[in-house]
């Protein structure tokens, strides 16, 4: 129960790896504020509250920077303080060459997964560095430090997110705070099911992973919990990769 007691955000919680990690706070002790555009966290929150634990739900916009102030002030009001922040949420546009992507979805995508990172660390950043303390991890991807063809925008935003966290990693540990970024590779999620149904995706692209298969969100999980946590306080500034060995050949 590294979390009892503990109030932690996490942000895109209603599917995948966000889903996957409020649970696991939530079953080792944390309070756990979720902050989703997408409606259906609130099944989250009931299936947390299902299982004897605490949760709540704010309605977010992660573009928005007064959504942002609004779910972290919810967070520190209801739970008494944050500890920990898991900024997860994230989108990923359509797959087209370089010179095919319009602005608005290169400017959706850079909202969503970039600035909404930055607005996300800002409202954080104030409250943890007035309390003296708190853990603080973004989500990258391998893309985030390899490029794919075809994934521009998602691409930059994610390149950025490393960037941001690196900033903000040297910038606040003094005052107590750890920022730490995860780089998953392909996950399982509703975002990613529509590759599962592309003819010839899987056959090219397991022959690149030496674990020969995508992981599960849950495997996902446990990272995210030890660097959040008290166990990983030697842990700042750090891009951890977990991708089956993908980026290692």
């Amino acid at each position: 129960m590294r979390y009892e007691g503990k109030s932690v955000l996490v942000t895109g919680a209603a599917t995948g790896i966000g889903r996957a990690a409020a649970l696991a706070f939530s079953r080792e002790g944390a309070k756990v504020m979720i902050g989703d555009y997408n409606d259906d966290a609130e099944d989250v929150v009931a299936e947390i509250k299902g299982e004897g634990g605490t949760a709540a739900f704010l309605h977010c916009d992660v573009s928005k920077g007064d959504e942002v102030e609004a779910l972290v002030a919810a967070a520190v009001k209801n739970h008494g303080g944050l500890d920990a922040a898991f900024n997860n949420a994230g989108i990923f546009p359509p797959e087209k060459m370089f010179a095919e992507f319009d602005e608005e979805t290169f400017d959706r995508t850079i909202a969503i997964n970039l600035k909404g990172v930055f607005l996300c660390m800002k409202a954080e950043l104030t409250v943890m560095a007035k309390q003296g303390k708190g853990a603080i991890l973004n989500t990258s991807s391998v893309g985030g430090v390899i490029a794919n063809p075809g994934m521009t925008p998602y691409i930059a935003s994610k390149h950025g997110v490393i960037g941001l966290t690196r900033t903000a990693a040297i910038e606040y540990v003094k005052q107590g705070v750890r920022v730490n970024a995860l780089c998953p590779g392909f996950v399982r999620t509703p975002m990613t099911e529509p590759w599962f149904h592309r003819e010839g995706f899987l056959e090219a692209f397991l022959p690149t992973s030496p674990i020969g298969r995508p992981a599960a969100p849950e495997e996902m999980a446990g990272t995210v919990l030890h660097l959040c946590s008290d166990e990983a306080s030697f842990t700042n500034g750090a891009v951890i990769i977990v991708d089956g060995g993908q980026t290692a050949i």
